[in-house]
């Protein structure tokens, strides 16, 4: 029944759109009709055939309504019906359509439900009407000036009472439509016999102003039609004659055909105004990624005076016009690497050297430093294309600056013949490798640099449908496990090889971990878009950052995260946990992609790549510590994000960006800091900025790798391999964190001596630095040196990270014994940390669902969590799966949750389980709302109504 009804509704907003060209059917008073509303959707809107953005559409109750939208553009686009409920199919390519089908029952709201689309307007009213509208059109007059008529619809066939300057207005009047100076596909519809045009989509690189001879203002209200480009500089002014004051402007909408413009001109009546059509917008983009836009010039046509306001079904309103920011300068591109280095521009005190470059390095997408502070370097031929098996053209190189001067010397191949290598560990006896299909292993004798054996295939069915969202980024977690990130337009089914479906794990957008000697493979959280950069705070608290949709993620184990497509795999999500930004890196109205180039005041865009915590020891100033850096591929440079600690999670706050390339050909994949504080960052140098299936588009030679350094940092050359197991474990209180993560992962690989272990104790029990303690936990953990007594333990102690990481070492394995249970049940009762609530929460996540329901009892009530921003879709992500283990409890569990979320979910899983239990228990509900009074439960007894009509 839900189904049907949120048909009706989607019929409604379609019936009745006030252009008859859209509407198969006409409506009559008593029958109802089927109607088809056609719209092209792009990220501006949804537009009709005569150009109004997001019409209301309108029908009749009882009309069948049918809403096909085709795809005005290469970018993923449905259309859904909020009360409804329902969608299309999403569609991708350019011209690709899509249809829904509903029938007419109220007012509704239709919109595009990929996140973000509809915050950038791609959103409409649907309504009922009773039966047809009239339409009164009103006749307007054309001004005068000395007795006489002007030619402000270019009727005559010339320019006669207007002055043009530029070129753009030499042979501005035509007559066709689609006119010669437009696409085949443009429908101008202009009034009478000519419009006016300063170039249209051909000629758009033309330039100049078309001033019209001034003329009293004889009535209160004037339209006009203009449409083009929503430009600054493509613009329509009425200008008052007598003080040069512009009193109103419109550009058009970044679409051809012509629109009406209301204007009130009643503060005018009796003053001489003239029109002004500037056309200053070259559309020249000078960066080579980007085409130039064929949009740069404005249309207009048939000005008027109106006594009364006129009334237009596809008036062009301010609202509907999202003007576009000029673009970006481009300084440079095209640079050699050490040109390159000298155009960035550090803060005070850092400094850039070009570390390698073409042909030494070329086309590195992935790298890692090891035990002695050289970098791993993937150089990614294959990309980004698959080659066949055993074809393929990867490999791996290891580079070092041998004396400190910033350049690296020692240059030597690991491997080759590698394919679609996108992600690089090292450690734990080997090298790890994220290569789709496979997730591979090479052990490695560290003494000569040499693969001791082929690569060993750990793990199969990663997909390869959108080659640059594979799996990438591996990074050692402070748990042990081998973390890394997937993208959201690739499908994968992992296991070990040869194993069937039910014993493999989909994945399509989301942090992995895999566990080195265990070899057991996890979703650790799921969602976001494109992640390509993941790190971990000096509290072990891991962060991604994205493409498209905002770009900020902690990541939470269990969590679902806001996607940039599709559906989450557990159907009952309902919602999902959203960025912790306070803000995005792009400007403008018009959605994240059409940011890009024209950005820089905001951060450049909104495509990032690598993510660094920058943990690299005390000569980097403070402000830089513990703060995460990304690079904004479309901006050219390195955004930095303070995250601040609030209620269970973080927030996110811009800073001001560490330092801009100055070159348009910069694409910095990953950065990382090395055992003096520098950095390294890889650099895949390419005119072509985003992913392409065709490898023509990218250059085949170009790579560079550059070093950030503080005039404070000290060059060092280490080698950990060589310290002993209690140096080993005393690196844990180092300043700078790479070498507490080195020396955890030789102890993890090696064992840690009972000299070792005790230092690590005497640090957990005794230093003064919840960090180092932190360390030493984690260091424990991944030598087997803890018992579940210990964690117990910890579980009381005074600082919330420790209590919080105890529990999360303690259910790694998903089983936890009684005694621990009744201490999380303590804790999820008593524990004043939100932060210590929500890794509960992930807890229970992790155990069978029987073993929940009485931590979970707690949990629920706990009103201080109530406006957290992980907390209430945690708490539901872990009691969902109690709804279908006992009906009547879970609703008696949900009725005393703190947060209404919760029984709403429940009530609506409930509905969709439509089984005779579930009826049952929302039968008891119902009367027992029934008994009580109060306008509370309005809604939840007017969704239960539905819910029960349908069993």
């Amino acid at each position: 029944m839900t189904k049907s009804w949120i048909l009706s509704v989607l019929c409604m907003l379609f019936c009745a759109l006030s252009y008859s060209a859209t509407a198969k059917a006409t409506f009559t008073k008593d029958q109802a009709e089927e109607i088809e509303f056609k719209l092209q959707a792009t990220i501006l809107g949804y537009f009709a055939p005569d150009g109004t953005r997001n019409p209301t559409l309108k029908a009749k109750k009882g009309d069948r309504v049918t809403i096909t939208i085709t795809n005005g553009e290469i970018m993923t686009h449905d259309v859904a019906m909020e009360k409804l409920g329902i969608k299309s199919e999403t569609i991708l390519d350019e011209g690709s359509s899509t249809s829904i089908t509903f029938v007419a029952t109220s007012d509704d709201t239709y919109y595009c439900s990929i996140p973000g689309h509809r915050a950038a307007g791609m959103v409409g009213k649907f309504e009922l009407i009773k039966e047809d509208e009239p339409v009164v059109k009103i006749k307007g007059t054309i001004p005068h000036n000395g007795g006489k008529p002007l030619n402000l619809g270019f009727e005559s066939g010339t320019l006669q009472d207007w002055k043009a300057t530029g070129d753009a207005f030499i042979n501005p009047i035509f007559n066709t439509d689609p006119s010669p100076v437009h696409g085949e596909e443009d429908n101008i519809n202009f009034e009478g016999k000519n419009f006016l045009s300063s170039g249209g989509t051909k000629n758009y690189k033309q330039t100049g102003t078309l001033t019209s001879v001034s003329f009293p203002v004889t009535q209160p209200f004037a339209s006009f039609l203009v449409s083009g480009g929503a430009l600054a500089d493509t613009r329509v002014e009425l200008v008052l004659a007598e003080s040069d004051e512009v009193i109103y402007r419109s550009t058009g909408q970044g679409r051809a055909t012509l629109q009406p413009v209301v204007v009130d001109l009643t503060n005018y009546l009796e003053q001489p105004i003239f029109i002004r059509i500037i056309d200053n917008e070259t559309g020249i983009s000078e960066i080579p990624y980007v085409g130039h836009d064929t949009w740069a010039h404005i249309n207009f046509d048939d000005f008027r005076f109106y006594p009364t306001r006129p009334s237009f079904s596809n008036e062009l309103k301010p609202e509907d016009i999202i003007i576009l920011p000029p673009l970006d300068p481009v300084l440079n591109s095209g640079l050699s690497g050490m040109e390159a280095a000298k155009a960035m521009t550090p803060p005070e005190g850092f400094e850039i050297t070009l570390a390698a470059s073409e042909p030494d390095i070329i086309r590195p997408i992935s790298f890692t430093l090891d035990y002695r502070g050289r970098l791993w370097v993937v150089e990614g031929h294959t990309y980004p294309t698959p080659a066949p098996e055993g074809e393929g053209k990867d490999r791996i190189l290891i580079f070092e600056d041998t004396d400190g001067d910033g350049t690296l010397d020692s240059r030597k191949v690991f491997a080759e013949g590698l394919n679609l290598v996108s992600g690089i560990e090292v450690g734990m006896g080997g090298v790890w490798l994220g290569a789709a299909p496979y997730l591979l292993f090479i052990p490695t004798d560290f003494e000569t640099d040499k693969p001791t054996s082929d690569p060993v295939k750990l793990l199969d069915g990663w997909g390869t449908d959108d080659t640059h969202e594979v799996l990438n980024n591996l990074r050692w977690g402070p748990d042990g496990w081998l973390y890394g990130t997937h993208g959201v337009f690739t499908h994968s089914n992992v296991g070990k090889p040869g194993a069937p479906d039910s014993q493999r794990t989909k994945i399509n957008a989301g942090v992995w971990r895999y566990h080195p000697t265990r070899h057991e493979f996890e979703v650790f959280a799921e969602g976001s878009s494109n992640p390509w950069g993941i790190d971990f705070n000096s509290y072990g608290h891991p962060f991604i950052t994205v493409c498209v949709i905002p770009h900020m993620y902690h990541v939470i184990q269990g969590a679902r995260y806001q996607r940039q497509a599709g559906q989450h795999f557990n159907p009952y999500t309902y919602d999902d946990i959203k960025t912790i930004a306070d803000h995005v890196h792009w400007v403008g109205d018009r959605g994240p992609h059409a940011g890009n180039f024209r950005s820089a005041s905001a951060g450049g865009g909104h495509a990032h790549a690598g993510a660094m915590i920058y943990l690299g020891g005390d000569t980097w100033p403070e402000k830089y510590r513990n703060n995460i850096f990304m690079n904004n591929i479309n901006g050219s440079r390195l955004n930095i994000d303070q995250l601040n600690r609030k209620g269970s999670g973080y927030v996110a706050t811009h800073q001001n960006d560490f330092m801009a390339m100055n070159d348009s050909w910069s694409q910095w994949l990953n950065f990382k800091y090395g055992p003096g504080g520098s950095v390294f960052a890889i650099d895949w140098y390419d005119q072509n900025q985003c992913h392409s299936p065709n490898p023509d588009v990218h250059d085949k030679s170009l790579g560079r790798i550059f070093k950030i350094s503080h005039k404070d940092d000290v060059w060092e050359k280490v080698d950990l391999s060589k310290s002993s197991s209690t140096e080993l474990a005393n690196y844990q209180t180092h300043k700078n964190e790479w070498y507490a993560r080195q020396a955890r992962t030789i102890l993890q690989e090696l064992g840690a001596t009972p000299e070792a272990k005790k230092v690590l104790k005497e640090i957990l029990t005794s230093d003064p630095e919840t960090t180092n303690r932190l360390r030493a936990l984690w260091t424990l953990h991944v030598t087997h040196s803890l018992s579940e007594s210990d964690l117990t333990k910890l579980m009381s102690d005074a600082d919330e990270y420790i209590r919080s990481w105890a529990i999360q070492l303690e259910v790694e394995d998903q089983k936890v014994s009684d005694e621990t249970l009744s201490i999380f049940y303590s804790m999820a009762k008593n524990d004043t940390s939100a932060l210590v609530r929500l890794y509960l929460t992930s807890a229970m996540l992790r155990l069978e669902p029987e073993k929940r329901w009485e931590v979970m009892t707690n949990l629920l009530q706990r009103s201080e969590d109530l406006d957290d921003h992980n907390m209430p879709l945690m708490l539901w992500y872990a009691m969902e799966p109690l709804v279908g283990l006992n009906a009547d409890r879970a609703l008696s569990l949900s009725e005393k949750a703190s947060n209404p979320l919760i029984l709403q979910y429940t009530v609506q899983k409930l509905g969709e389980l439509k089984n005779p239990t579930s009826a049952a228990a929302l039968l008891k509900l119902k009367k027992y709302l029934e008994e009580i009074s109060g306008h509370g439960s309005h809604e939840l007894k007017m969704k239960l109504e539905n819910i029960l009509l349908e069993h």
